[in-house]
C-alpha cells in the first residue's frame, strides 16, 4: 500500500459495508464460475421455508482435525429436487457425517459473509465413500480376527429362549412375535424384548447397550435376534459401524439378524451367526430349527422301535431254535443217564456180598459182629462163618498172630 492510498484511507475511511462490498465484488470477479468441491457434511439444517443450510468441512487425513470450513445454502427450489434424488441414488438421506461432492458458487454477502451456493450434487461420490468406509470396517474386523467368531458358536438344538433387540413400535417386531408364537407346529418359545432404536444416530449405542443387558443374564437365553423391519432403507448405514459389528461378532450367544432389507447386506449381517432377510424369516429360521429337532426325535423313535423289533425277532428265532433242540438234547441227556445207571448197576452187582462170597471169600462173626482182626476173638469163642450157599459154626481152639 503506497503512502497516498494510506493517507486517503485515513482521511476517507471506508465503512464496513463498503469494505465488504469491495470483497464481494472481488470475489465475484475473481471466481465467476461454479466449482465441484468435496467435503464432509458437519451440519445439515432444513428450514421451515424449504431451504437447507449446511456446514461443509475438510479434515486432515492423519489427525482428522478440521482444516477448512464453509457454510452453504441449498435454496428450496433446488433442495426439493436434490433431496429425493440423493436418497434414491444412495439409499441414504442427505445428512450429517456424509462425504459429498457438491457443485457450488462462491458468494460473499456484506451481512452474512462467505457462503457457498449449492446447485448440484454427485451421489456416486458419496456411494463410493460409503462403500470405502464399509470395506475399511470389514477389513479391520478381518485383520483383528473377530469377523467370524459368532459364526463359530454352536447353534442350540432347541432355540426356545429368544432375546429380541428391536423397537417396541417396529412393525417387524410384531410380525416376528406373531410368526414365532403362532407357529403351526405348536412349538413353545419364550421371548423378551430389549428395546433399542432401529434408525437414526442412536442405533449403535442402543443395540450395544441391549447386548450388555443380555450378557448380564446370558444363562437365560439361547439366541439373540436383532430385528428391524418397517424402517426406511435409507437408514441402513447405522448397521455398518465398527463398534456395533465388533460387539456382535464377539457376543457369546449366536446372533440372528432380520433387519428387513433384501437388496443389501450390512456389516452386522456379515458378522452375525445367521442372517435372515426379514423379521418373519428370522422367526421361521427358529421354527425350522425346532422342526428339524422334532424330525430327529421322530427318526430316533423309529430307530429305537426298529431296533427293538429286530432284537425281538432275533430272540424269537433263538427261542424257536432252543425249543427245537430241547427234545434232541433231552434224549441225549436221558441216554447218557441210562448209560450211567447201567454202569452203576454193573458196579453194584460186581460189589454185592453174594458175588464176593461166590469168589471164595467168607464172613466170620462172633456174637453177631464180623471179625476184622484175630484180636477180636478168643480161644473158646464160638464163631459163625458164612460162605457161598450157607453158614457153619466153629469153636476157636487156638489162634496165631501172623
Amino acid at each position: 500500500m503506497d503512502t497516498q492510498r494510506m493517507i486517503n484511507s485515513i482521511e476517507n475511511p471506508l465503512t464496513l459495508y463498503s469494505l465488504n462490498g469491495l470483497v464481494r465484488e472481488a470475489v465475484s470477479s475473481a471466481m465467476p464460475s461454479r466449482y465441484w468441491v468435496t467435503g464432509e457434511l458437519s451440519e445439515v439444517r432444513e428450514a421451515v421455508n424449504g431451504h437447507c443450510y449446511i456446514e461443509l468441512v475438510q479434515r486432515d487425513e492423519t489427525t482428522s482435525e478440521i482444516v477448512a470450513k464453509a457454510r452453504g445454502t441449498i435454496w428450496s427450489r433446488i433442495y426439493s429436487l436434490l433431496r429425493p434424488y440423493f436418497l434414491e441414488q444412495t439409499g441414504q438421506p442427505f445428512a450429517q457425517g456424509l462425504k459429498v461432492l457438491l457443485q457450488v458458487g462462491v458468494n460473499f454477502h456484506e451481512l452474512y459473509g462467505y457462503t457457498l451456493d449449492v446447485s448440484d450434487i454427485e451421489p456416486a461420490y458419496t456411494i463410493g465413500d460409503m462403500a470405502r468406509q464399509r470395506q475399511l470396517v470389514i477389513k479391520r474386523l478381518t485383520d483383528e480376527g473377530v469377523i467370524g467368531l459368532n459364526k463359530e458358536l454352536d447353534f442350540p438344538l432347541l432355540p426356545q429362549r429368544v432375546a429380541v433387540i428391536s423397537s417396541s413400535a417396529a412393525a417387524g417386531y410384531g410380525d416376528f412375535c406373531d410368526q414365532l408364537h403362532n407357529n403351526g407346529y405348536g412349538f413353545v418359545f419364550y421371548t423378551k424384548l430389549f428395546p433399542a432404536p432401529m434408525q437414526g444416530s442412536g442405533v449403535e449405542n442402543g443395540i450395544i447397550s441391549a447386548l450388555d443387558l443380555i450378557a448380564q443374564e446370558m444363562e437365560r437365553w439361547d439366541v439373540v435376534v436383532i430385528i428391524r423391519g418397517g424402517g426406511a432403507t435409507s437408514e441402513l448405514s447405522c448397521f455398518d459401524t465398527y463398534e456395533l459389528a465388533n460387539n456382535c461378532a464377539q457376543f457369546p450367544l449366536p446372533v440372528i439378524t432380520g433387519i428387513g432389507h433384501r437388496r443389501d447386506e450390512s456389516v452386522l449381517d456379515i458378522v452375525a451367526h445367521t442372517s435372515a432377510k426379514t423379521p418373519t424369516a428370522a422367526a421361521e429360521l427358529l421354527v425350522h430349527a425346532m422342526l428339524a429337532q422334532a424330525a430327529r426325535v421322530t427318526e430316533m423313535q423309529q430307530e429305537i422301535v426298529s431296533a427293538v423289533r429286530g432284537r425281538l425277532d432275533c430272540e424269537k428265532h433263538r427261542l424257536r431254535s432252543i425249543v427245537q433242540r430241547v427234545p434232541v438234547v433231552t434224549a441225549l441227556f436221558m441216554q447218557g443217564q441210562h448209560h450211567r445207571l447201567d454202569l452203576w448197576q454193573k458196579y453194584m452187582d460186581a460189589s454185592s456180598p453174594e458175588r464176593i462170597l461166590a469168589l471164595g471169600y467168607s464172613i466170620t462173626r462172633v456174637n453177631g459182629r464180623a471179625l476184622r482182626s484175630v484180636n477180636d476173638v478168643a480161644v473158646g469163642d464160638e464163631v459163625v462163618t458164612t460162605v457161598s450157599g450157607g453158614e457153619f459154626t466153629s469153636k476157636v481152639t487156638d489162634k496165631n498172630n501172623i
